[in-house]
This record gives C-alpha cells, structure tokens and sequence, in this order.
C-alpha cells in the first residue's frame, strides 16, 4: 500500500462536466492522476474526474448510476466557509494536533450499510462505557495528507488506496465501512471544510485521519451493534523533528509489531498500542524510533513503529538483521514521516552508521519533496 504514488487534486474548474459529484457554489475538481507504477493489483486503470463546488450548507451528492453507492449527504451547521488561512505561525509547524473547525461523521447498525454522513463542528464525541472500541479495541484507522500547491490546487495523495485498506480492515475486524465512494466523498468535504488550515506551499499539510469504530455498548465479546465513521484533521509539519536529517533507529528484539494470524495486516489501532513501550524507553535513550524484528525466528526486518523501512541494496524480500551492516543506505517511509534517511542503528551494543554524512548514497535524498508536489505526482 505504500509503494507507488498518484495524487488526487482538488482545483478550480470553469464547467462542471455533467458526470461529476457537486458540493455548492464555487466550483473545484478532483482529479485522479496516473501512478508512477502500473501494477494493476494496487491502482485501478480508470482515472476519473470529479466534480465539487462549496456552499453554505456544503449539501453532497452522488449524480453516478452505480446502484451499489449509497447516497451521501453532508449537512454543515455553518453559514459560511472562508478559505482565508488561519492564523498561525506556519514557520513552527510541529507534527501535533491542532484543533481545527470540523469534523465528519457517519453511523450505521450491524448489518447495514452506511448510507448518510454529515459535517459537524470540531469537538468531542459521546461514547458508552461498554462501546466495543473501548473494551475489545474493535477500531480501525487511516492516515492521508492534503497539500496546497502554489497555483492554488489542493492535492490528496491517493485517497482510493486509503479506502480499499481500510475496508480490508473492516473485514478482518467484523465492521461494515464505507464505501471507496464514500470515503473519498466524506475526506473531500472535510478538507474542503477546513480548507483554511492547510499550511501554504512548502510550509507542511494537512493531516487527514479516518476513523472506523465500533461505538455500539456491548458486553459479551462480540461484533458492536453500531458502527461510526469519522473524520478529523490537523495541520502538521514534520513527523520526525529532525526533518529531512538522519534519524537514529535501535532495533528492538524482544517486543514485537504483529505476530503470524494476528491484525499486523490491517491498521487496527490494538496495533499502534504494541509499540509504545518500546518506542518511549527508545526515545529516553536519544533514539528516534525502533526498527521491529519478526516474532517467530527474530531475526527478519518488519517495520519502524510508525513507518515502513528500506535497504538499499537488495531486491524486495525478506532482509535479516545482519544484513543491515552491509547495506548502503536504510530510509523510512510513511504518510506522517514522508522518507526520512536513517543515519544509524543500533543493536546488540553496536551502532551501525551509513555514509560520512549520515544519508549513504543519498536515495532518500532524491525521493523526497516534502510538500512540493509537481505536476500531480509524488515520490514516497
């Protein structure tokens, strides 16, 4: 799910075209780019175009003629949405959660289908003692970012992708999710919303995280009986505070990300829990993060608490441990972190270092464009 790249954009369009969805008075188009890569397993070969126009009331709907799409209708309590940017000192832009002015949400029982969603002002959110996201961790996640561009457009990195996963994880959770249309209808209207707290070009984005709940009370062990699907934002500058700098990794061998037949698979956020005690006692010791090592022969690379993790040298297969002293180059990559080099690793008392200046041959260097993106595409 994190190789490749495509952007979506939302811009300025003069004429609606008549296929596309609508959302009100001054129009913007999203726009699916082609990927970089062609696997037909990942990206779907039909680019598409959709309409979107913003108005008070921000009411969306679905014009298409699939018949499996529910309709969505988003219903804003506000009179008005300015695009003036909030004012803030974007220059310091942490990676952190900033309040912004709205959030999505959309609910549904058991055995049906979500059908309608609305936009609501920011805030906090009622839930039952016995919700079945709080007792059994029956919740899922996703993670996206929008970008301004310098022409005005705003850019989604391809949020299609971000659905397919997500409903993945439903599957293997016992949840219902929203549809690839829904979702991307529901992420549009909510950057669209909060479209004055995406930072200026260059200057970081908008954090986008989906959330798939079981909100329902239940107390046996069992699948919720209501399900909520929400959306919130932040804008967010660098994941790592040293930027485009290396990071130092230690490698973690007896704690472990995910295990065979577990959820290591999906983003269930039980899985994001596992590695706090690690990653906190790492950044005590003046790490950045911890690189996991599998659960059964401890010896294999998995990923960095947050991140997916790169070798250069060796084809895509399984890498061991050992083979991180020979490589010429380590990076991670991720929503939140972008390509971030890793300048050293340590494990079992010795500290591995890439190159004279941390970076090795200086493929992270080369892939990342942090908030620029050009022409509709991404490198990452």
């Amino acid at each position: 799910m994190e190789s490749g790249a495509v952007f979506s954009g939302l811009h300025r369009h003069p004429t609606p075209p008549s296929h596309h969805l609508i959302l009100g008075h001054s129009r913007c188009a999203i726009k699916f780019f082609p990927p970089l890569f062609t696997d037909k397993k990942l990206f779907s070969s039909h680019p598409q175009s959709l309409q979107l126009q913003k108005q008070s009331d921000l009411a969306l709907y679905r014009n298409g003629n699939n018949n499996h799409v529910n309709s969505v209708r988003v219903a804003s309590p506000a009179s008005n949405v300015t695009s003036e940017l909030a004012d803030i000192d974007w220059d310091n832009l942490g990676f952190g959660l900033m309040p912004t002015d709205y959030m999505y949400m959309m609910k549904c029982s058991q055995g049906d289908s979500f059908s309608k969603g609305e936009l609501q002002r920011f805030g906090k959110i009622e839930l039952s003692p016995s919700a079945g996201v709080l007792n059994y961790g029956q919740g899922l996640f996703e993670g996206l970012k929008a970008y301004r561009k310098h022409d005005g457009n705003i850019l989604l990195f391809r949020p299609e992708e971000n659905a397919i996963r997500l409903r993945m994880g439903a599957e293997r959770m016992c949840m219902p999710s929203p549809t690839v249309e829904q979702f991307i209808e529901a992420v549009r209207a909510t950057v669209l919303a909060n479209e004055r707290w995406i930072p200026p070009p260059g200057k970081g984005s908008l954090y986008i995280r989906p959330l798939l709940m079981g909100s329902g009370a239940v107390l046996g062990l069992a699948p919720a009986p209501e399900y909520t699907f929400l959306i919130y934002v932040s804008p967010v500058g660098n994941y790592f505070k040293e930027g485009l700098a290396p990071i130092n990794l230690i490698v973690e061998t007896e704690m472990h990300r995910a295990t065979p037949g577990g959820t290591g698979g999906v983003k269930t956020i039980g899985n994001y829990a596992a590695v706090l005690k690690a990653q906190g006692t790492a950044k005590a010791n003046g790490y950045s993060d911890v690189l996991y090592l599998d659960s059964v022969h401890k010896r294999y690379l998995e990923e960095v608490s947050s991140c997916n993790v790169f070798v250069v040298k060796v084809e895509e297969r399984l890498v061991t441990v050992d083979e991180l002293i020979n490589a010429d180059e380590v990076f991670c990559t991720g929503t939140a972190v972008v390509v971030s080099p890793v300048g050293s690793i340590a494990y079992q008392n010795e500290r591995i270092t890439y190159g004279n200046d941390g970076v090795g041959r200086g493929v992270a260097t080369t892939l990342f464009c942090p908030y620029q993106p050009t022409n509709g595409t991404h490198r990452g």
